[in-house]
């Protein structure tokens, strides 16, 4: 994994003002030396110029970028972020088309595939990734970013140069960009945040490259073009073909992404998904002897102040302490002191450029810093719920019907603690309303199917294009934050495909969520660990997090030069503080209840600090 960034301007010559923009080149990819400083570099043309900082992970001696290839008088450049998964088919049939490559990474694939097929290279990759190329003689600068959203891609345009970086903080190393922000920002850190619309930077003018898009900026202008959609069609198999096909797509998944130069590390948290990774990852890598490195995480306080409920009725270390016999790994426990969290959330919101899931980020980026002591590649079992359909939200039935967003339905958190006017002007409800319309009317449908069918494919729409890329933000930014590269095998294009016309009858057999993943990986996993409930991401119970949040949320009030007091009202405020603090209604989810609201809140506080923003 890497940070991308440059920029593309056709009035003018880059290259008679060489050493001004060589600068900005050298800014930008400096405010992106998180996401891996193996080797750096910049390449300046007349009309663009980009810049990368690299985490070495294939081809470790040859494969510094930008990376440029001329092919019969033609020149190519690239900046890429990412894994390509089938690198070495693609490699192949490269090849035979005629195409010789001087080194073993990803990167030369890539650019040899545009060579050769054009914009069409996007829809023959399978992996993560977003990458720019420059193509001299055609004049265009491409921007291109994977099927669901798991390597970032922002961009600017000012007085028509286009500006792009993997995060928005590299945006702001140019001179022409400054983060501002206007009401619709605010209506979306306030109204459907910690997830954001897709293509929206929130920042005023800041874009991203939508999930499996191609932006391509030339004298025209920008068009961005799908090379990538569902559809919906009947599901024609059986189910135990169905099992048998989850099967095939979950071991390739995982095998393709053990693929690297370096060491591969797993995250188990002895729930289902992530047990499922590392058995199959242990399975991958009997062959060549490797012994993987596990880690698991929780809170220091959890042992005396667990609480169970209906979402977390277990803790998760006894599963991993019975999965751990059964498997060639080398395990580290690793915890989070809540007493250091409240620090972590400026740290988490730094990562993200952005307020996000409070202590669930923070707690995150803690453990990744910790991973990455030892290892620079780590697999997850993110993304399996919202494909398989083990959110509460996909089978409860009171969930199920709600008219909104399932997981933040209730805006009435989102509104409870707002000024009597910014609520007015925000008009947070409708805005949240307008985009669950408009992402529903862009939803595939299936003629014919049942209401009850169509609500559940509604609702794995909305997964897919809202919850789970806010899961995979989380996940690129805490990681990428100390130059971990996080790896997703349930987000593979082909499993997401295969998935999504399955119906939900299949996906919870025996009303068991996940059953289909489960029956699938029978013999994997030991039964009780196969059949466990679903365990979500561990948060802490111990009260005093709470607490410490309340304080600073107060403290911050009583500055004059917080930003939060032109957005929250203060008596509303404290009447909230003042009660009990799990008695609010989850706002976000499950994990996100009244403290990480509060939480919430000091991030989007030192969210506006830092960047100097004005509500």
């Amino acid at each position: 994994m890497c940070g991308i960034s440059g920029f593309c301007r056709f009035e003018g010559n880059y290259l008679s003002e060489r050493e001004r923009r060589t600068a900005t080149l050298r800014a930008m990819r400096e405010a992106l030396a998180h996401r891996g400083c193996d080797q750096t570099g910049e390449a300046l043309y007349a009309h663009a110029g980009l810049s990368h900082t690299r985490l070495s992970i294939r081809d470790l001696a040859l494969g510094a970028q930008p990376m440029i290839a001329r092919d019969g008088g033609r020149t190519c450049a690239i900046v890429y972020n990412g894994e390509i998964y089938n690198a070495q088919e693609l490699t192949g049939e490269l090849r035979a088309l005629g195409q010789t490559f001087l080194t073993t990474c990803d990167t030369e694939v890539i650019l040899r595939g545009y060579l050769a097929w054009g914009d069409g290279v996007a829809k023959r990759l399978n992996g993560i990734f977003a990458f720019a190329i420059w193509d001299e003689d055609a004049q265009r600068l491409l921007l291109c970013r994977d099927r669901s959203g798991v390597k970032p891609l922002f961009y600017a345009i000012r007085d028509g140069e286009l500006v792009f970086a993997s995060e928005q903080k590299a945006l702001f190393a140019h001179p022409a960009v400054r983060p501002e922000i206007d009401e619709n920002s605010l209506r979306e850190v306030l109204g459907v945040g910690p997830a954001r619309t897709d293509g929206c930077g929130v920042f005023s003018g800041v874009h991203e490259v939508r999930m499996g898009r191609i932006a391509v900026f030339t004298r025209d202008g920008l068009r961005e073009t799908p090379y990538f959609s569902l559809s919906s069609h009947p599901h024609e198999d059986d189910y135990a073909r169905t099992v048998e096909t989850v099967s095939f797509l979950v071991r390739d998944a995982v095998r393709r992404q053990l693929v690297s130069d370096v060491p591969v590390c797993s995250f188990l948290s002895g729930g289902l998904d992530s047990s499922v990774v590392t058995a199959l990852s242990c399975e991958a890598l009997a062959v060549t002897g490797a012994t993987l490195n596990t880690f698991s995480f929780d809170f220091t306080g959890n042992d005396a102040h667990f609480a169970a409920n209906s979402f977390q009725p277990e803790r998760d270390r006894p599963y991993v302490e019975e999965l751990l016999p059964a498997l060639p790994v080398r395990h580290t426990y690793l915890s989070c002191d809540e007493r250091a969290l409240p620090d972590l959330l400026y740290d988490a919101m730094v990562a993200k450029d952005l307020p996000g899931m409070a202590d669930v980020d923070a707690s995150l980026l803690h453990f990744c810093r910790l991973v990455k002591k030892s290892n620079k590649v780590a697999l997850t079992g993110e993304c399996a719920d919202e494909i398989f359909g083990g959110y509460p939200w996909f089978y409860r039935e009171e969930l199920t019907r709600t008219d909104g967003f399932p997981w933040a339905h209730d805006m009435t958190p989102r509104t409870m603690l707002l000024r009597e006017d910014v609520a007015r002007a925000l008009d947070l409800p409708s805005y949240a309303r307008m985009r669950y319309e408009e992402s529903l009317s862009q939803m595939p449908r299936l003629p014919g199917e049942d209401a009850r069918a169509e609500r559940q494919r509604e609702i794995q729409w909305l997964n897919l294009q809202w919850f789970m890329p806010t899961l995979l933000t989380r996940m690129d930014r805490t990681s990428m934050a100390s130059g971990l590269e996080a790896r997703v095998p349930f987000a593979d294009h082909r499993i997401v495909e295969y998935l999504w016309n399955v119906p939900f009858s299949m996906k919870m057999r025996g009303g068991v969520e996940k059953s289909l993943l489960r029956e699938a990986m029978r013999g994997v996993l030991p039964e009780r660990i196969l059949w466990r409930k679903k365990s979500p991401y561990p948060k802490t119970y111990d009260p005093l997090y709470a607490e410490l949040l309340r304080a600073r949320l107060r403290d911050a009030l009583a500055d004059p030069a917080s930003p939060l007091r032109t957005l929250l009202d203060p008596v509303k405020t404290e009447r909230f503080l003042a009660q009990p603090p799990q008695t609010a209604i989850p706002w976000f989810g499950q994990l996100m209840a009244a403290p990480q609201l509060v939480a919430y809140y000091l991030q989007l506080d030192a969210w506006m600090r830092l960047y100097r923003l004005s509500a």
